[in-house]
């Protein structure tokens, strides 16, 4: 089905306005899927999203600043979803040597085992969803960068 269809809307002001509705629908869809998959685990969107960024730093520890600056929802409330990570035993935090006010945050052996559970049930959901050539997902992705203003990489 396609987006009219799917939200049952005849017509829109224009083509953009249609992509930026797409991409909104198409966003949430993918979330809902996602959410399927992370749901058995107790984990949300946000929690899912900071295990990833403290295992692209593992085993180096990571501030919660910078938890924050790679976040993809920057509106998350970093410290407590690290509390919450911390209380399933998913990372641990452990006091920052120059200043005693802060934090390092790290991943633990069984967040590290959550992941790499979550990564084949992850690519199954994309092998089921990919009918793109790697071309056209560059084209995508250009897109998107352009869609923000920014510079591909």
């Amino acid at each position: 089905m396609g987006l009219n269809k799917d939200i049952k809307q005849k017509k829109f002001k224009s083509e953009f306005e249609k992509t930026v509705v797409n991409l909104i629908y198409t966003r949430n869809w993918l979330d809902e899927q996602q959410q399927k998959i992370w749901k058995p685990y107790g984990l949300t969107t946000a929690q899912y999203n900071v295990l990833r960024i403290l295992r692209g730093q593992h085993p180096e520890v990571c501030t919660v600043n910078l938890i924050i600056e790679r976040m993809l929802d920057r509106m998350s409330n970093v410290s407590r979803i690290v509390d919450k990570l911390v209380s399933k035993g998913y990372v641990s935090r452990i006091p920052n040597k120059k200043d005693r006010r802060a934090d390092d945050v790290l991943i633990t052996k069984e967040g590290l085992n959550i992941l790499d559970e979550l990564d084949s049930s992850l690519q199954k959901l994309f092998d089921q969803i990919n009918s793109f050539s790697d071309e056209e997902c560059c084209q995508v992705n250009s897109f998107m960068d352009r869609f923000r203003g920014t510079t591909p990489d």
